[in-house]
């Protein structure tokens, strides 16, 4: 395995030479950035949104997948509600290991391997997904496709360290935005096949996504690299969760991201056990149900180019106002039994999880960075405060993904309590009104409140 150095000559490496290790990397630097930085900086981000996109996409199986579970399964909406929480559970757990493994092995090494191991729940669905089948049995496969979840933590900490802090907003919104409209996209491949195939074909989406997935890998191995500054640093996670900050926006993130991959998940199935009387079949909920993933992924960029323009904590701390408003609509349309303002009024929540996951993300980096320039100002040294600014931001990306996808977990277990209580979904309208107001309190007291301990740029 050769080496890339941070001379401008090393940056154009030998003909038939790929440089996978890169052992001086510095962003910052504008002569290095535009001598071949920001060439490399693309192509591995071209390249990690393709695999996080499979890998959102099989983290997003199951929601499809309960479409096709008509009465012949036996099943309720409540257990189909756990089926599509599963996966989302798991994807929880792993993110964190999954941050972690970008530091010991490299991203560019992880990314071949996590894009791999997508191969296990969609061959474990293939075997078991049929008429008769124990719902353990399911739920247990439906678990395994959580590791497509985990994915997305990687390639946040991996990209985030390629880019400087000017352009890390946009970086990290496009990453983050092309991975999460896998879950769209997957959703209208089932859409695709239950209007051609029928509703007794779900394995088709497998027969698509398998090949897909050894492409994703085998682009990580040829065109990715593995930044040398970022291995062997085993204590990022430990210092970044002894840090306030980082439960305070892994808090934020539950929020934003949560509410979109819970929402993405569960929507097909709301609409199925609240309106059956308009979507009496499963394909006529398809129609409906990708359209607010895909435009909370398409938003994604955007949120963080506006975080980028005017700062992290205000875009998130408008945003939640948004949010708050929508779910007021959400529930009066419930109340009201107004099918078209329910829809409608989802939609802008969709949306408004695009850009507060954007403008979330962005505050990570600036809330280390402006920390950086405090200690700076008490004298410490630049260059050990920006690397260390950088490892910490790293760390707290991956907590952060791994406490809000557990929003998403949260998410389906409110749609479940309350359908199975009442029939409806207005208790969990509620409960995600009461989260959004709190959320909006947080981000104000802490980031935008004047006082002597707010961090300036956040």
């Amino acid at each position: 395995m050769s080496t890339e150095a941070g001379t401008a000559p090393a940056l154009a490496p030998p003909r038939g030479v790929r440089p996978y290790t890169i052992d001086d990397w510095r962003p910052e630097d504008p002569g290095f950035w535009e001598n071949g930085g920001r060439r490399i900086a693309r192509r591995n981000l071209a390249f990690s949104i393709f695999s996080e996109h499979i890998g959102f996409s099989v983290w997003s199986l199951w929601s499809v997948f309960v479409l096709f579970m008509g009465p012949e399964y036996g099943f309720t909406p409540a257990q189909k509600f756990l089926l599509v929480a599963a996966p989302a559970l798991l994807g929880s757990i792993v993110r964190l290991p999954y941050s972690f493994a970008v530091a010991i092995f490299g991203g560019r090494t992880w990314t071949i391997f996590s894009a791999s191991l997508l191969i296990v729940p969609c061959v474990l669905a293939g075997l078991v997904l049929e008429p008769g089948v124990s719902f353990g049995t399911l739920l247990l496969v439906a678990l395994t496709a959580g590791v497509g979840g985990g994915n997305f933590a990687s390639s946040m900490v991996n990209i985030s360290a390629f880019y400087p802090q000017r352009l890390k907003g946009w970086a990290l919104g496009l990453n983050a935005g092309g991975g999460n409209i896998g879950v769209p996209v997957v959703q209208l491949v089932g859409l695709l096949v239950l209007a051609t195939a029928g509703g007794s074909q779900p394995r088709l989406l497998l027969l698509i996504y398998i090949p897909l997935i050894g492409v994703a890998a085998l682009c990580a191995a040829l065109f990715m690299n593995n930044l040398g500054e970022m291995r062997n640093d085993k204590r990022a996670l430990r210092d970044a969760a002894r840090d306030r900050h980082t439960w305070i926006v892994s808090f934020l993130y539950i929020g934003t991201f949560g509410s979109f991959i819970g929402f993405s998940f569960a929507f097909g199935q709301v609409l199925l056990t609240q309106y059956p009387e308009t979507f009496g079949r499963p394909i006529d909920a398809a129609y409906v149900t990708f359209l607010g993933p895909l435009i909370g992924s398409l938003i994604r960029p955007v949120g963080g180019a506006m975080a980028d323009r005017w700062g992290g904590a205000r875009v998130t701390f408008w945003n939640f106002i948004g949010m708050a408003g929508a779910a007021v609509l959400v529930l009066a349309a419930s109340l009201q039994g107004s099918l078209p303002l329910f829809i409608a009024a989802f939609m802008v929540l969709f949306v408004l999880t695009g850009v507060g996951n954007g403008s979330t993300y962005k505050m990570i980096p600036a809330i280390f960075r402006a920390k950086a320039d405090l200690a700076v100002a008490g004298g410490a040294d630049r260059g050990a405060e920006d690397a260390n600014a950088r490892r910490l931001s790293g760390a707290l990306i991956g907590i952060a993904g791994a406490v809000g996808a557990f929003g998403g977990v949260l998410v389906n277990v409110a749609f479940r309590e309350s359908f199975l209580r009442s029939g409806a979904g207005d208790a969990a309208y509620i409960g995600f009104l009461a989260f959004y107001a709190a959320c909006v309190l947080v981000t104000w007291a802490v980031y935008l409140r004047r006082g002597p301990g707010r961090l300036a740029e956040v």
